[in-house]
């Protein structure tokens, strides 16, 4: 009996082998996350950038692209953001940052929504980048 064990456990590991490798083949669903990369998404043209006098314009959660400066920081995660139209304050958590020191010089593109209450309006940010 004790010599039947190891040819067993053999037996047993190499179908287990086999079972996995059995599962790693068949449809591979190209959208699904495990087929997916983290860096990867669209390059090429969107749409158009919005100036902050037509953001201004916008209803509440409208998308909005902005390409400006933002020019002074309003306190907490509050900016004052400029373009050749005008100015708009922005709100952007600290994650959005991604790493990036920003100055009033650095040219930036920011993507985000109107955020509008009683009287005042805001971009609140999903995303920012120098250009």
């Amino acid at each position: 009996m004790r010599s039947f064990l190891p040819a067993l456990a053999l037996a047993l590991l190499l179908a287990l082998a086999a079972t996995q490798a059995v599962a790693q083949e068949g449809f591979s669903n190209p959208a699904s996350p495990a087929n997916s990369t983290a860096s990867g998404g669209f390059v090429g043209p969107g749409p158009g950038l919005d100036t902050v006098d037509q953001a201004l314009k916008l209803r509440d959660d409208a998308p909005v692209a902005l390409r400006g400066n933002i020019v002074r920081h309003l306190g907490g995660e509050k900016y004052l953001f400029q373009d050749d139209t005008g100015s708009i304050a922005v709100d952007i958590d600290q994650r959005k940052w991604a790493g990036q020191n920003v100055t009033p010089q650095d040219r930036i593109e920011i993507h985000g929504e109107i955020d509008k209450d009683w009287n005042s309006i805001e971009v609140d940010v999903d995303t920012i980048r120098k250009i």
